[in-house]
């Protein structure tokens, strides 16, 4: 049963070490980020699933490392602590290399950690399905859920200005704030697409996971930066 999970964003520039000079106009979000850890590692999970978007969907144990070379830093992460101390499985998509960032910041030992990367076009009754099982897995399962709202907020963002950016993005907000399983699953896939919402997917597996277990939720963070919706959520 899902006893708790965290929303956060998932922009590799989340990383000091990435976003380099440009580290501290997301200080608060990785702030917020840190305290939705802490919610998830009070909540005394027997599991964490850590779920992000990718083009391909799929399984990732305890351990495998995440490398952000593709942004031009030298740096690899692991997805929890690696079992006997070594890195094993395949290499981690951008999205929970970064979620193994926060892990590992977080100094995170509450519970064994596995992935699961959502596919981008997976529609919502799959993605609800898939949430169902996941919330099964365990006892008491936390979640620690990435992905961005529309990348069209400004006219410099990546995806340029899209007038329906921001209602989109506030009217997510407002799900993760109150725990709104409905609303998140009802998000329309092709219009996330249009806006390049990359939390789309994970958030309606969120919504699957959650549904029927009563769960509260807190907005920690809700800005924009460089033109796209990010968000930080706890529901526990």
């Amino acid at each position: 049963m899902l006893v708790a999970a965290a929303v956060c964003p998932a922009p590799p520039l989340l990383v000091p070490d990435v976003a380099a000079g440009a580290a501290a106009e997301l200080g608060d979000a990785r702030t917020a980020c840190s305290d939705a850890l802490a919610v998830l590692a009070a909540s005394r999970p027997d599991l964490l699933v850590v779920v992000g978007a990718a083009a391909e969907g799929g399984g990732y144990d305890q351990g495998t490392p995440g490398s952000f070379a593709g942004f031009g830093v030298d740096l690899t992460v692991t997805l929890g602590e690696p079992p006997s101390g070594r890195a094993t499985g395949d290499t981690l998509p951008t999205s929970l290399a970064v979620g193994g960032w926060l892990l590992g910041q977080a100094r995170w030992a509450a519970a064994p950690v596995a992935g699961v990367a959502v596919a981008e076009d997976l529609p919502p009754s799959g993605c609800g399905l898939l949430g169902a099982d996941l919330g099964r897995s365990a006892d008491r399962v936390a979640m620690l859920v990435l992905g961005d709202g529309s990348a069209c907020r400004t006219l410099k963002a990546p995806g340029y200005l899209d007038e329906r950016a921001a209602g989109f993005d506030a009217a997510a907000a407002r799900a993760l704030a109150a725990a709104d399983t409905a609303a998140l699953a009802a998000i329309d896939p092709e219009v996330a697409a249009e806006l390049q919402a990359a939390g789309r997917a994970p958030w309606q597996v969120l919504a699957g996971a959650a549904e029927g277990a009563g769960l509260a939720g807190r907005l920690l963070y809700d800005a924009a930066p460089y033109g796209v919706g990010y968000f930080v959520a706890t529901w526990a």
